[in-house]
């Protein structure tokens, strides 16, 4: 089917065609697949063309033909011929003025012009009444000389030429205003900032889309300069850039703007002229902060999957082995007459143990996504282990105060996470103090009977008026030469907003950056009354230490090796606790054991443990089914897993 000229949506056909019909002069639109699109009646008139060829859809073809047969264009010994190579010019077409005899005498001129979605319209005027009138000027004015007559002849058709081509012309200033139009109507729809700099560093063109970059700039900046438009900070991270793209060298390079907490990717392409000489810059600019984050999720994955490869065979035996430790430090603090030196000995072996126990569960967790698990806690316990994680890290002339406000009992949180955002903290406030040194205070509160309140602060200079503002940003941060990767503050975000809790920074009114970590309080259970527990652990001295454990918690104890053995002893009547390993002796798991049990409605409670990494899928499913519990652990870890 043709395709139809476009047309206000307000104008009828009916009305358009009574228009065209009223015109002197001959028109005829064809569409690029060369059918007839719309023409009026003095084009039918002037070349006797039948209905059929006067349709919307004839064929040009057809139609040229009928004219050649009717004698339109003299004598042509090959219709044929004649038509496909009219045919094929017409495919190709350019605006064109002529003027021509008709078979009949009549003289006509022909103006052709190109349409912009594709075709051309052609006018036919006819032209005999003028070249009459030239004639007879000729044949009654002997004073003008042949001469002038002939200069006077070819001015009218140079005028007529001329204006022809000055419709040629308009029509062709028309369309390129319009594919500016749609050029930088597309440019500003685009989510980047595309720009053009002179050599002046003065913006000739930009798409007004500086502000979806680059928060706070204005929009409008043709004609001022690089520095004005752009601001210190983001004019000071790409002028190096720059002065290369000025020497010729094209780039690409990314920088953290840190007041608008946004990754910025840029492109500069030297504007080189005919003469080879850098006549501007081409920018192309873009918010990658979404990217930037995803790039780093990405390598954080590669990280947890060679973590995992590390770890994965060797945290079974090395959280055994922790195990073992912890057991035997128990059974020979209970030892009488021991000489305080020996106890000193085996707190300071415990607390090793127990350092190792987290390295290998933050070693493990690398390995896969870390979701909030709350278990009961002793706070004391937990600010020990963090100042001793810490402490390696400050300098000899920075202190670290630890104080916990008449807190005394197990409370509910994750200690993982805990203790990360509190090491973030206090090494935020290391690098605050610099090499001066200075104090850094941890106090915990109870806040009524429903906050927990952790605040970290030190006696530094405190936070910036920016940061106050843009701190818990990802990616904001004050330190030099990207030594800080700005997720600290908001990881300890993350973690608080979690746990239904909140952070809040300030600045301390005694001086120093003060954080503050709100989480909601919840106390643990106190330990319940002695029980009989069922022990499944296949490595002897894991399973006399665990036993040994249990045992002074007050539990009596049964134990096995296997699933089968322990499926058995599992059935004894007043059994209430079964504390089974994942990896037994034989072919079933202790995962089978457990199984087995809920569908025979054991009534005992059961419980899990394992050595293997959070990663390991048998783990997994166990977490998903059952309590379970990570080795390595201790006496306390064991009675609040048991609660």
């Amino acid at each position: 089917m043709a395709q139809k000229p476009q047309k206000s949506a307000d104008m009828p056909d009916g009305l358009m065609h009574a228009g065209l019909n009223l015109i002197q002069q001959g028109l005829s639109i064809y569409d690029s697949a060369l059918r007839l699109a719309v023409c009026n009646s003095r084009f039918r008139e002037m070349f006797g063309l039948p209905e059929a060829l006067t349709t919307p859809g004839a064929s040009f073809a057809e139609t040229l033909r009928f004219l050649a047969e009717n004698g339109e264009y003299g004598a042509i010994d090959d219709i044929d011929r004649f038509v496909r190579e009219r045919t094929e010019q017409a495919r190709a077409f350019q605006p064109h003025y002529m003027e021509r005899q008709r078979a009949n005498g009549r003289m006509i001129s022909v103006e052709g012009h190109p349409l912009s979605q594709g075709g051309w319209v052609t006018v036919y005027t006819d032209i005999t009444a003028t070249k009459r009138q030239e004639e007879l000027l000729r044949s009654h004015s002997a004073q003008l000389s042949d001469q002038l007559l002939t200069h006077a002849e070819h001015l009218a058709t140079t005028n007529r030429e001329l204006e022809a081509t000055v419709l040629a012309l308009e029509e062709t200033k028309r369309q390129l205003t319009d594919s500016e139009s749609l050029a930088r109507m597309t440019t500003e729809m685009m989510p980047a900032h595309i720009a053009h700099l002179d050599l002046q560093e003065c913006y000739t063109y930009s798409n007004h889309r500086l502000p979806d970059v680059v928060p706070g700039r204005p929009m409008d900046i043709e004609g001022l300069s690089a520095r004005t438009a752009l601001g210190a900070e983001a004019y000071d991270a790409i002028r190096p850039y720059l002065n290369k793209a000025y020497r010729g060298e094209a780039s690409v390079f990314e920088f953290t703007h840190t007041s608008g907490a946004r990754r910025i990717r840029v492109s500069f392409t030297p504007d080189i002229d005919a003469d080879g000489q850098v006549a501007g810059i081409y920018v192309l600019s873009m918010d990658v902060t979404e990217e930037a984050q995803a790039r780093a999720a990405l390598m954080q994955s590669h990280k947890r999957a060679l973590a995992a490869q590390l770890t994965s065979g060797l945290a079974h035996d090395f959280a055994n082995l922790l195990t073992i430790i912890l057991g035997l430090q128990g059974r020979l603090e209970k030892l009488p007459g021991l000489p305080p030196e020996a106890r000193e000995m085996i707190e300071t072996t415990r607390a090793a143990a127990r350092r190792g126990g987290i390295l290998l569960d933050r070693l493990s967790g690398i390995s896969g996504r870390r979701d909030i698990q709350p278990a009961p806690v002793e706070l004391a316990r937990l600010l020990r282990d963090v100042k001793a994680l810490a402490t390696p890290s400050l300098p000899d002339q920075l202190t670290l105060d630890c104080e916990i406000d008449e807190i005394t009992r197990p409370v509910i949180l994750d200690s993982g996470f805990l203790q990360d955002s509190l090491l973030n903290l206090i090494l935020n406030a290391r690098d605050a103090l610099g090499e001066a040194g200075g104090k850094i205070y941890i106090t915990v509160r109870g806040v009524g009977q429903r906050w927990l309140e952790f605040n970290v602060r030190d006696s530094g200079p405190g936070f910036s008026p920016e940061a106050l503002s843009h701190a818990l940003d990802p990616f904001f941060t004050t330190k030099r030469n990207d030594e800080g990767s700005g997720l600290g503050l908001p990881m300890v975000y993350d973690f608080a907003q979690a746990s239904g809790g909140h952070v809040k920074i300030a600045n301390h009114p005694e001086g120093g950056a003060s954080v503050t970590l709100r989480l909601p309080l919840k106390y643990g259970r106190k330990s319940p009354s002695p029980r009989l527990v069922l022990l499944v652990e296949d490595t002897p001295e894991i399973r006399v230490s665990v036993r040994e454990m249990l045992r002074e918690l007050g539990h009596s104890v049964l134990e096995a090796s296997s699933a089968d053995e322990a499926l058995n002893l599992a059935r004894i009547p007043g059994i209430d606790v079964i504390l089974t390993d994942i990896t037994l002796d034989g072919t079933r798991t202790g995962l089978d054991l457990a199984r087995d049990l809920s569908q025979e409605k054991n009534p005992a409670m059961i419980y899990i443990m394992t050595s293997l990494p959070p990663s390991n899928p048998l783990r997994r499913s166990a977490s998903a089914e059952f309590p379970l519990i990570g080795k390595p652990f201790g006496l306390t870890d064991l009675a609040n897993f048991l609660i």
